[in-house]
């Protein structure tokens, strides 16, 4: 549990929100706010499923989940 008001007790929330911020809402100059959130699937998906994330030595994290839709055989 997390105390309220402490972002130092959830790092991995205040992490994922500054690579939000750093990679998708503020990556580029968005002529809309219609064209940022129309972007933001895929963003999901590049992080998600392409991007290496260094707390999993470089892999994504649908590289390290069992059965992922979509990886049925």
């Amino acid at each position: 549990r997390t105390k309220p008001y402490r972002p130092q007790t959830n790092g991995k929330v205040e992490r994922f929100n500054r690579t939000l911020q750093e990679e998708w809402a503020y990556a580029r100059p968005y002529a809309s706010e219609t064209e940022r959130v129309a972007a933001f699937p895929a963003f999901l998906h590049t992080y998600n499923h392409d991007r290496g994330h260094t707390a999993l030595k470089g892999d994504s994290p649908a590289d390290r989940v069992p059965n992922l839709a979509g990886q049925y055989t």
